[in-house]
Formats: C-alpha cells, sequence, structure tokens
C-alpha cells in the first residue's frame, strides 16, 4: 500500500493560514514527486502545487501562487503544504497525490498521479 494519508485541515477565518502534511509510503520511487491537489463542492479537482524530490523544482497554481509554500521532508517522506492569507475561495477538500518521476508537465496534471490520499477538509470563512 502506497496510500498518501493526508492531514491538518480545518476551519479558519479569511487572512488566516493552516499547514497541512501528507506522509507517503512504500518505496521512494513512488513518491518521487508529491502534489496537492483540491476539490471544491460542484466543481472539478484542480492542481495546487508539486515538488519534485530533490526539492528543486515546484510549482504553483495562479491562484494560490505567492500565498501557498510547498515543502518536503525526504526522511519523512513527507510534504507539507503551508498555507497564508487564506480566502474564502480556498474552502475545499484538499487532497496529496504521489507518482514517480515524469515530465514536468504531468506535474500538474492529475492523471499523472497513481497514489491519492483521502482527502482533508479545508473551510476559510468570511
Amino acid at each position: 500500500q502506497v496510500q498518501p494519508v493526508e492531514s491538518g485541515g480545518g476551519l479558519v477565518q479569511a487572512g488566516g493560514s493552516l499547514r497541512l502534511s501528507c506522509a507517503a509510503s512504500g518505496p521512494t520511487s513512488s513518491s518521487f514527486v508529491m502534489a496537492w491537489f483540491r476539490q471544491a463542492p460542484g466543481k472539478e479537482r484542480e492542481f495546487v502545487s508539486s515538488i519534485t524530490y530533490s526539492g528543486s523544482t515546484t510549482y504553483y497554481a495562479d491562484s494560490v501562487r505567492g500565498r501557498f509554500t510547498i515543502s518536503r521532508d525526504n526522511a519523512k517522506n513527507t510534504v507539507y503544504l503551508e498555507m497564508n492569507s487564506l480566502k474564502p475561495e480556498d474552502t475545499a477538500v484538499y487532497y496529496c497525490a504521489t507518482g514517480g518521476p515524469m515530465p514536468a508537465i504531468s506535474m500538474r496534471r492529475s492523471t499523472g498521479y497513481p497514489n491519492w490520499g483521502q482527502g482533508t477538509q479545508v473551510t476559510v470563512s468570511s
């Protein structure tokens, strides 16, 4: 089993911060790339951020760039998403996804990731 496990979601007021964590299991090759996606009610799942094993390459959706920061601790096989200046439109279920080495363009697509967590709810009140 290589299903990632997310934690850290919750309810926060607009302008506040939250830190999500995702612990992956299995071989390192299965979590070479780690990512966050989110899905709001009635909307499709969308890309939030991704990071390579070394941390040297990261991607962000335009809607979160400058407010969210992705990082990882390879010793713990864990990826983090630091979310600041949260807005009501950030409300969604946040999913962690992991996968092996992949082309850069795939790092922003849900189809590039075979391993998915069950999600953690983030609610931002206005």
